[in-house]
Parts: C-alpha cells; structure tokens; sequence
C-alpha cells in the first residue's frame, strides 16, 4: 500500500488507512523506531500490561511456573533464594 508523507503542522506525517489500523489493533499511542529499511510502527507496550492475564493463569491452573518465569535473569535463576 502507497502513502504521501503529508505536512502536519511544522512537522510531517502519514495518513495510515482505517482498515490497516483496525487489521494490525494499533490505537493511541505508538512507538517509532529506525529500521535500516524506514520507520516501524507498532504498539506502545506498557511495562507490567500483562500481568493481569498472567495472574489468571495462575490462579486458573494453580501453577506458579507460568511461562513469564522464562523471563527472569540470571540473578533470580542462580542468586535468588525462593
């Protein structure tokens, strides 16, 4: 899909098609990074924004070695003492 880099303003900016916005679930607030190949734009993700649904799992299942403990460093796998 083509687009034309627009002036917003004193700055410049894309208009990114409804249907592709409502396809990918990006709203709000976006992240921007610098790829060698352009800029990529996708979801802003919140530290911690999962946990609730982590949480669920647990209490769910009853087990406390979600996949999120795959997460943890090396100081909570070797140092730790739990």
């Amino acid at each position: 899909m083509k687009a034309q880099i627009i002036q917003i303003g004193n700055s410049q900016g894309v208009r990114i098609p409804k249907m592709m916005l409502e396809e990918t679930g990006i709203s709000g607030e976006v992240e921007l990074l610098a790829v060698p190949d352009g800029i990529l734009i996708r979801r802003l993700r919140k530290p911690r924004s999962d946990w609730e649904a982590q949480f669920k799992t647990i209490l769910e299942t009853e087990d406390d070695t979600a996949d999120w403990v795959e997460t943890y460093g090396e100081f909570e796998r070797t140092k730790w003492q739990w």
